[in-house]
């Protein structure tokens, strides 16, 4: 039979554990955004109180002595120093596995049961730890580009310049993207690429390589269709990577919402002459996606045919991100054509 001692000791860690998985639950629900993780992390509450009510729970209060506990009022230094959300998320997981561990440790001689159920929550929070910083971190990062600009070509010299100058011109992410490129080449390419983005205050992304991207530390991997999937390409990154998912209907959009990648690129807006056979989605499809996306965290970038002149009616379909290829690598000077893209879509988003 458990001591008194011991049911005091159930009962903080309990309290630990319930208290530390609503800091995260409501992490994942205002500022993530995301109804799946936060249903997570509500279930794991929700199962943590079933195992620890079949424990007697009129032994637990009555062992309860707040007053007499000599922890009470201890405190280290920045205890309660949080900056941020994600740093009360990312206190609150770690006080939560600590917490289960304790209850697993207290419970096992009386009850192996409950504690084995303990143990397999506490591998659960683990993962959800994980996964909540893994999506949530690109996504804040991802959240804070307007322009995003994709320069497409085979030749190193001319990426390298495309890049350097977009960058200049305003354009908060760029996309690399070689296609046919050899492996060796692409490497020693993306790795100036990523210098070039990283100097001038650009986000640089590559398509469909999620190993080159790694490998060259990128901040990022756009897959298309027939790419990798968004999970297994997570499994291969070295750290939390933004990674973006292309879909041009609403059953694509569908299966990537389920795959929760760091954002989505609705389109073709408009008639692109890069990707000529590829049916125009257009901004019916656009508005509507984002309203899927909108209790999801998931981001997104407009992308297809996107200009000057054509920007505004995205915008006010409620746009907040556009994708650009030729509007800016094909003119004259593309750092203009960048900043006035930018500018258009900061007087507008501003008004």
């Amino acid at each position: 039979m458990m001591d008194r001692a011991v049911y005091r000791i159930i009962d903080a860690n309990f309290n630990r554990a319930r208290e530390a998985l609503r800091v995260m639950e409501e992490y994942c629900r205002f500022a993530v955004n995301n109804g799946s993780l936060s249903g997570r992390a509500k279930q794991l509450r929700h199962e943590l109180c079933a195992a620890i009510g079949h424990l007697e729970q009129g032994k637990l209060l009555a062992g309860r002595d707040t007053l007499g506990d000599v922890g009470v009022g201890q405190r280290v230094e920045n205890q309660l120093e949080r900056a941020t959300a994600a740093e009360a998320f990312t206190a609150g997981a770690r006080r939560l596995t600590e917490a289960l561990r304790a209850l697993a440790e207290m419970v096992q001689a009386e009850n192996k049961p409950i504690a084995a159920a303990i143990e397999r929550l506490r591998y659960q929070a683990y993962t959800l730890e994980k996964d909540v910083v893994l999506f949530a971190q690109p996504v804040e990062k991802f959240n804070r580009v307007r322009l995003y600009a994709i320069v497409t070509s085979n030749l190193p010299a001319e990426i390298l310049s495309l890049a350097s100058r977009c960058a200049a011109g305003g354009a908060d992410a760029i996309q690399l993207r070689a296609k046919g490129m050899p492996d060796e080449r692409l490497f020693a390419v993306a790795v100036e690429f990523v210098d070039i983005c990283r100097d001038l205050g650009a986000l640089s992304i590559i398509n469909d390589r999620i190993d080159i991207a790694a490998a060259a530390g990128a901040d990022g991997v756009h897959l298309g269709q027939d790419d990798l999937p968004v999970e297994q390409a997570r499994r291969l990154q070295l750290s939390p990577l933004i990674v973006g998912k292309s879909t041009h209907n609403d059953s694509e959009l569908e299966r990537a919402v389920g795959a929760m990648p760091s954002y989505v690129s609705l389109g073709p807006a408009f008639a692109t002459a890069t990707k000529p056979k590829t049916e125009v989605a257009g901004p019916d499809y656009i508005r509507h996606g984002l309203e899927r996306l909108a209790r999801t965290g998931v981001s997104h970038v407009a992308i297809g045919g996107i200009t000057h002149e054509n920007v505004e009616l995205l915008l006010r379909a409620g746009v907040q991100r556009v994708a650009v290829c030729a509007a800016v690598t094909e003119a004259p000077s593309p750092a203009d054509a960048c900043r006035r893209i930018k500018d258009k879509m900061a007087e507008f988003l501003s008004g």
